[in-house]
């Protein structure tokens, strides 16, 4: 039997604690995750209110994929609605609902 408690929303809220095959991560909007991939340009993540903006550097040969399950490999798609200013991808959603995780492809 497995319990866990805390705070919602906590401002210092950190990384994911892992151990075996679990993880945890704290803070309100853990349900939007960043997975690194290994010599890609880092992905960063940021939330206003409902908006949530995923960007990184554009660095040409990498696209942004999405997922709802990272235990699903073969669901990842192409994310539709990037943008690009000033050397920087972005995708802004607004009222994003479930789980969501992002990673970049190099093609």
């Amino acid at each position: 039997m497995y319990a866990v408690s805390g705070t919602i929303g906590q401002h210092d809220a950190g990384g994911p604690m892992t151990g075996g095959n679990y993880s945890l991560t704290g803070g309100f909007w853990s349900l939007i995750s960043v997975v690194p991939t290994p010599g890609a340009p880092p992905l960063a993540i940021s939330h206003a209110g409902s908006t949530v903006t995923v960007c990184w550097q554009a660095v040409s040969g990498w696209s942004l994929q999405q997922n709802s399950s990272v235990t699903a490999p073969a669901t990842w798609s192409a994310s539709s609605g990037v943008t690009i200013a000033n050397g920087t991808n972005y995708l802004t959603l607004t009222s994003p609902t479930g789980r969501l995780f992002f990673r970049l492809s190099n093609h």
